[in-house]
């Protein structure tokens, strides 16, 4: 059986908007997609962890840092492909980055990948846009008004890094958008489209 890593932050954890609790088995965009690989014996893992950054360490929450935490989770798992969605969390007003910047991040933890995965097994995922004022104290007040705008030009800068390391891309903002509800987290519709998309980007790299 091969093994699909599916590395990144709340949407992959599968955050129910406005809360601390996790979408069910069955909901979450992770567990759809293992139940439409099982035909293709592939185990999905999961591994998506809220906060979490490409490069970034968050002051208020330890080990938060994708770069850091990726070289244990491949070396205990040696999966066979990827799937690697961050960039959300970059785009909070204490870490000052712009897409550039981010998309440097993205490259490092891609690099780490390919230590033990071959390029044509891996997935960038440009996560999705940050909604309208999503800065506000009823919503996310870690997010400023520049942050929608950097994570509006993130895609641009990912697909430069996917050309370079020679895998493949596919732009969330695409086909999802954020709850209205918190305006950064996916909704289980949100969460049924991008199991799909993944699912048939997976076939059409001949991952699956």
């Amino acid at each position: 059986m091969k093994q699909l890593l599916c590395f990144g932050d709340s949407n992959t954890w599968g955050l129910i908007p406005k809360t601390h609790e996790r979408y069910s088995w069955g909901v979450r965009w992770t567990s759809l997609l293992q139940e439409k690989l099982e035909k293709h014996d592939i185990r999905v893992l999961e591994e998506g962890l809220c906060g979490r950054t490409t490069i970034f360490d968050d002051a208020y929450r330890k080990n938060r840092n994708g770069l850091e935490s990726l070289p244990e989770i491949l070396e205990s798992n040696y999966p066979d492909a990827a799937v690697i969605m961050l960039g959300t969390n970059d785009c909070k007003s204490c870490y000052n980055a712009n897409p550039y910047k981010i998309a440097k991040g993205l490259g490092l933890c891609v690099d780490e990948l390919l230590k033990f995965i071959p390029p044509k097994n891996i997935i960038i995922v440009s996560p999705i846009h940050l909604g309208d004022e999503v800065w506000k104290e009823e919503y996310d007040p870690e997010f400023n008004r520049h942050s929608v705008e950097v994570s509006q030009n993130l895609f641009e800068e990912y697909e430069k890094v996917a050309k370079e390391k020679g895998v493949a891309i596919v732009s969330a903002a695409d086909y999802v958008q954020p709850s209205k509800s918190d305006r950064e987290h996916f909704t289980p519709e949100g969460h049924r489209i991008f199991a799909d998309i993944i699912y048939n980007k997976l076939l059409e790299t001949k991952i699956a």
